[in-house]
């Protein structure tokens, strides 16, 4: 079956794969790659997904956290003070 792997949107961007369902049916767990080199993605709406536009929008709120949480990195960084 066909599916969008978002489990590395910020890095490498939303990737279509060829996947089949692992384990028990109805278990949420897609196993994608060559023979040689096994993926196992996890959880159907968080690292995988069957349409492209729900990828886009766990994409967008895997963005959208990365960069509050990079804003109170900031800001501790700004606060940091070293006094001599």
């Amino acid at each position: 079956m066909k599916i969008w792997n978002s489990k590395y949107a910020l890095t490498e961007g939303l990737i279509e794969q060829e996947g089949e369902e692992f384990g028990e049916v109805g278990s949420s767990i897609i196993r994608v790659g060559s023979p040689l080199r096994k993926e196992y993605l996890y959880g159907e709406g968080k690292e995988w997904h069957r349409t492209r536009e729900s990828a886009l929008a766990r994409a967008e709120v895997m963005r959208r956290a990365k960069i509050a949480s990079l804003r109170k990195q900031l800001a501790r960084l700004e606060a940091l003070r070293f006094d001599a």
